[in-house]
């Protein structure tokens, strides 16, 4: 009985080891980059429209018409310019993200997450006849964002309506 007590917790100290293992190997492995993804070379705006949103549940877009993607555009009054540089200055201010393209009106930032290196691309164009800012927030790898995108955006319009 006491032999396999031992024999039992031998396993379960191993099984622990590993996984602890495991864990440390793919922090490193984020931050090495491993789980960055390639950049899209489709993004920017094609004829007044940013990158379609794909079926999979991890991608928002204002230009979309339902489903999981849909999402509202960040709406402003006055100049569009500068509400986009606005935008802008919220985006470039986070943390996470880091602006990759810049156009008088349209930018592209990407974020990364904090301990495995996820890439999301966010997209953000101004549609001065809508009077609107249109966003699309995907993320590079994996088929579902659990939210993160949607929450992103939300949390970019939030600071927008307060800025």
């Amino acid at each position: 009985m006491k032999g396999s007590k031992s024999s039992v917790a031998a396993i379960l100290r191993g099984l622990l080891l590993g996984i602890a293992a495991l864990l440390a190997g793919m922090i490193i492995g984020g931050q090495m980059g491993l789980f960055a993804g390639k950049q899209p070379a489709d993004l920017g705006v094609h004829e007044g429209r940013l990158k379609a949103a794909p079926p999979t549940p991890n991608c928002v877009n204002s230009q979309s018409k339902g489903g999981y993607s849909a999402i509202a555009p960040f709406a402003y009054s006055g100049d569009g310019k500068l509400a986009l540089a606005r935008l802008h200055a919220i985006v470039a201010a986070m943390p996470a993200a880091k602006i990759i393209d810049s156009r008088p009106d349209y930018f592209y930032a990407e974020f990364a997450s904090r301990w495995l290196g996820f890439v999301d691309d966010v997209e953000f164009y101004l549609d001065e006849k809508a009077a609107v800012i249109d966003v699309r927030s995907a993320s590079r790898l994996g088929r579902k964002d659990f939210g993160v995108n949607r929450q992103r955006v939300e949390a970019i319009r939030a600071a927008f309506g307060n800025s």
